[in-house]
């Protein structure tokens, strides 16, 4: 019947038969050894003759060494896996034989792509696998050389069934335990004609199935889960057997991705897949030069997306049979990624030296760019600039012997503004290659069509530039418009898009990450400054001094005692039984010494409440980098090391155990820190853009029993967080930059009358000369212009100075992608650079020390927004150098600190009231009532009276505080002093009426 299941099982069947694939009958499985017998032993004789004609002689004969030798391969398959039997040979009484072929890099080996012909790739319709059912079958068997490799449930939705029921049948009605699940295949789909889903392992109830599914727009597409709508006369889901079961494809898949992991197998996700094999096709037409971009979603699998292509490329050859690239180099500052790619290289790649991890020096980097062995280094970009002088210092000697080849593949893992400067430009110097004629012309060439005799200065500035040896494959979630500028494709439109695209909202959809806003409340604080000096009102900078009040509100002891409160409690009853109990906090601050106080604050509240003892005891750790010296209290630092009692290295590992449930941060994890374990994030610090998304996709992560996230934010709005995800929720675009927009800024930093044209030709061809005896006459061209700056307004130094960082910011960036070079603007640049190091700094802080002028009177928080927050694709492209490159342009307003504290008042003193003061009544009646400040007040005059007063107040401020958490706990748990607090407080009401009457 046309509506039944065997009539979708039939229709892929007859397409792999008319594709390459042969169809073997069920019955000629061997159910106790897992393989079918005929098809390995036709394999063997077909592709190794020699051998298997060895084999005859060494057993005594056909039957003999067919029984034998299907005991071996069995044996191997038993005790290594089947990756491993189909990769590597096995050895039958002295006799090497392989189990598979795999398409060789070239085609110049004739044998070899014969043998790769011999594969013999089969089809099994209702297999009767199972030795514990006898009556179970399967729909779909793949078979390669004999071996069971993966199997398939197909589901028709016109039979009332779908992908949920395939996925029940292998969860509910296969044992895991038969043969071909537990020791054969490798990888199980659940199919119907509109959705895929795959698992590499049955668990019965507890078997984990993935989408494998396209996404709505395509492989490489923005779009949501599903597929996009099928071809006339074809199904939504037949890309699985029309490309992924091809015959080569799937080989190659076999082969270069599906590799042993953690006792398990991984087998790539659709989009890595196909990304990869993207690259490699579009690379494989294009050969080197060309730069892509590959935007994948956090939590997407990219540290195995990056160890593919890595080594995919490292074997691509062109058309011409020749490698398209001699080295492979990833650059990267992340240990977890550095570990991956070994494991996943070494699970492809066999051959010692092949991979090498820097992790010593820039000596190590050097010699692995200048050896044959290493075929992919891994490195960090900071690393290159030590290795260019080092090589010039080696040329000067007469010893250079450089880099190995001259095609090379860059990839960039989470690459952002990092790789739009300076040390890119080394890294190219590196690479560039070691043919010295063709550089010798290319220079000539471009001294000659720039009427300039400074080749140097023109080397310099296409060294800055694109270079045609090397591709640059470009990784990360959140691309900036530098970053699609630097490494995107230009579409019809004009824009930079990204060559491959996972999203966020495909990654969200597929379960494949959480969706971290789906709870995300915002608190706002809400607090009344006074000025505790009226008679001292200086005027300063009005945004400067509006960021400093509201830094000393957010280190005020009592707001980060509230605060500490709202998080512990919160974290108690709602995070701490999430993920089976093992549910971790991580609390976001605005700088090193927040971290240090919120951790103190959280400590100090958690001890009185007697939240570090018992079963469940709660505890906290800090991050941040460096030493903190505390402001008020000279002398008084800080480590993290310190702080924690063991080394930062220990952290992570610390933070995953049972023992610490809360950490709090600076800077310090925000980025590329993966623990599943992270459930709640507490935000106390303003993020936008890619660090909003970086920051908050930490609690992401996929893990058993985990089932949602929140985050608690004290500092950002709702809508504020909407804007920074909705550019990357789809797929991020940006407007190219106009390499014009330097001109202006050029014109003007050589109209200000600081820079001579003479003194920066003289200064550059110094620097350019890389000899360090002509160090003086740098000197000697940078001083003048240092003088004629000094000799500027303030506003016309501020203005040069701010212009000129602007420009060497902006060129470091655009001169990547400019079309051409102009060495007018290289050597403003270099002279540029060196003049900013001489400038002497201008007032950039004239904000005074605010804690002793300003008092914090009145203080709230309050829950500003409690729901989801619903992402839309962003339909505005980014802008690589907003403002022309030149930054805000605005003048800085001066006010008088009371303005500006009415100002913030005015802000942030929504709806206070006499019952929010902090310092005045409640405090006053707490030092009248001290028997200790009586006697002093009676036997002192007011300045000593002060000065004991100054050491008493914190006691006194944390006893009251101890005791109004008492009563707000007797309150709540008494009902007796409940009443007794509402007789006590009906005694308003007179006084109301006294006013009234009054």
């Amino acid at each position: 019947m046309i509506t039944h299941e065997s009539a979708f099982e039939a229709n892929i069947e007859a397409h792999l038969l008319a594709n390459a694939w042969s169809a073997v009958q069920p019955a000629s499985y061997d159910r106790k050894r897992g393989v079918f017998s005929d098809e390995l032993v036709a394999f063997v004789q077909a592709s190794q003759p020699k051998a298997w004609a060895q084999l005859v002689a060494r057993h005594g004969g056909e039957a003999m060494a067919r029984q034998n030798f299907t005991k071996v391969v069995v044996d191997a398959l038993d005790h290594r896996g089947t990756i491993s039997v189909l990769r590597d040979q096995v050895k039958d009484s002295g006799v090497h034989v392989r189990l598979c072929y795999f398409k060789p890099a070239s085609g110049l080996d004739d044998a070899q792509v014969a043998r790769y012909a011999a594969n013999r790739l089969a089809v099994v319709r209702q297999l009767h696998h199972s030795e514990s059912d006898q009556a179970d079958s399967l729909d779909l068997t793949l078979v390669v050389n004999g071996i069971p490799v993966a199997t398939a449930e197909l589901k028709n939705p016109l039979t009332h069934q779908n992908v949920e029921h395939a996925m029940a049948q292998y969860r509910s009605d296969r044992n895991p335990n038969d043969l071909i699940f537990a020791k054969r295949t490798l990888v199980h789909f659940a199919v119907d004609p509109h959705r895929v889903a795959m698992t590499t392992r049955l668990a019965g109830q507890e078997t984990v199935f993935l989408p494998f599914n396209q996404g709505t727009a395509g492989g490489g597409s923005p779009g949501a889960a599903g597929n996009p709508p099928a071809a006339s006369g074809s199904y939504q889901t037949a890309y699985l057997w029309e490309e992924v079961w091809q015959r080569d494809a799937w080989l190659d898949l076999l082969g270069s991705f599906v590799h042993a992991h953690a006792g398990g197998v991984l087998f790539p996700r659709y989009h890595q897949w196909h990304a990869v094999r993207a690259i490699l096709a579009a690379t494989y037409t294009d050969g080197a030069g060309v730069d892509r971009l590959v935007q994948h979603s956090a939590g997407s699998g990219k540290s195995n997306t990056i160890a593919w292509t890595a080594h995919k490329l490292s074997r691509l050859h062109g058309p011409d049979d020749q490698p398209i690239f001699d080295k492979v180099v990833v650059i990267t500052d992340r240990k977890v990624l550095d570990r991956q790619l070994q494991e996943t290289v070494a699970g492809l790649d066999h051959t010692p030296g092949t991979i090498v991890r820097i992790d010593e020096n820039s000596a190590q980097l050097k010699a692995a760019l200048e050896g044959n062995a290493a075929r992919i280094i891994i490195t960090t970009l900071q690393k290159f600039p030590v290795v260019a002088a080092k090589a010039a210092e080696e040329a000067a000697a007469g010893e250079a012997s450089g880099v190995v080849g001259r095609r090379f593949a860059v990839i960039v893992d989470e690459a952002h503004s990092s790789t739009s400067g300076d040390a890119v430009k080394q890294l190219k110097t590196v690479l560039k290659g070691g043919n010295a004629l063709a550089d010798a012309e290319a220079s000539e060439l471009l001294a000659d069509e720039a009427a300039d005799p400074d080749a140097a200065l023109l080397a310099s500035a296409v060294a800055r530039g694109r270079q045609k040896n090397l591709s640059f494959f470009a990784f990360t979630a959140t691309p900036k418009p530098k970053t699609l500028e630097t490494f995107g494709r230009l579409d019809a439109d004009g824009q930079r898009r990204p060559f491959h695209t996972y999203s966020m909202r495909q990654a969200i959809e597929e379960g494949f990450i959480l969706d971290v806003l789906a709870n995300y409340t915002t608190y706002a604080t809400y607090y009344k400054l006074a000025n505790a000096h009226p008679r001292n009102d200086p005027e300063m900078n009005a945004s400067k001094a509006k960021a400093a009040l509201a830094r000393f509100v957010s280190l005020h002891p009592y707001q980060l005692e509230q605060k500490a409160e709202v998080i512990v409690e919160h974290f108690l009853q709602k995070t701490q039984a999430k993920i089976d109990g093992r549910a971790k906090a991580m609390v976001v601050t605005r700088s090193r010494l927040h971290a240090v106080r919120t951790k103190q604050a959280l400590d100090a509240y958690i001890a009185r409440k007697g939240y570090d003892q018992g079963a469940y005891p709660l505890r906290t750790l800090v991050a941040f980098s460096g030493t903190v010296t505390d402001p008020d209290a000279a002398g008084l630092t800080w480590t993290e090391a310190g702080i924690n009692g063991f080394s930062e290295p220990q952290l992570p590992k610390k933070f995953h155990g049972d023992d610490c449930q809360v950490l709090v941060v600076a800077e310090k994890y925000q980025t590329g820190f993966d623990e599943p374990l992270l459930h709640t994030m507490y935000v106390d610090k303003k993020l936008a853009g890619v660090k909003a998304v970086q920051t908050l996709s930490r609690l992401n992560r996929t893990h058993p029993g985990k089932q949602d996230t929140f985050v608690l934010d004290f500092a950002n709005s709702a809508e504020e967080i909407k804007a920074a995800f909705e550019p990357f929720y789809e797929e991020s675009f940006a407007t190219p930059t106009d390499p014009n927009v330097l001109y202006a800024m050029e014109h003007d930093l050589l109209a200000a009358q600081v820079v001579s044209a003479e003194e920066m030709d003289a200064a550059v061809a110094a620097l350019l000369s890389e000899d360090p005896a002509r160090q003086p006459e740098i000197y000697g061209n940078l001083d003048p212009a240092v003088g004629r700056f000094a000799a500027l307004e303030d506003d016309a130094q501020e203005s040069f100075r701010t212009t000129l960082r602007h420009f060497c910011r902006a060129y470091a960036f655009v001169a990547q992608v400019m079309p051409f070079t102009d060495a007018d603007l290289e050597r403003l640049f270099l002279y540029g650079r060196l003049l900013l190091l001489e400038l002497p700094p201008g007032d950039t802080d004239p904000t005074p020390q605010l804690s002793k002028s300003v008092q914090l009177t009145h203080l709230r928080i309050a829950v500003t927004s409690d729901a989801a927050i619903a992402l839309t694709a962003s339909d505005e492209p980014g802008t690589a150098l907003p403002g022309a490159g030149k930054g805000p342009q605005t003048e800085p307003v001066m006010d008088k600190l009371s303005a500006l504290i009415s100002a913030m008042n005015d802000k942030y003193g929504a709806d206070l009231g006499e019952a929010d003061k902090v310092w005045v009544d409640q405090q006053w009646v707490v030092v009248k009532g001290d028997d200790d400040m009586r006697a002093v007040a009676e036997n002192n005059d007011k300045g000593q009276y002060r000065l004991v007063l100054e050491q008493k107040i914190k006691d006194l401020l944390v006893d009251r505080h101890e005791k109004n958490g008492m009563l707000f706990d007797l309150f709540f748990a008494n009902p007796d002093f409940q009443v007794s607090l509402v007789n006590y407080l009906i005694g308003t009401y007179d006084e109301f009426r006294r006013e009234v009457v009054g």
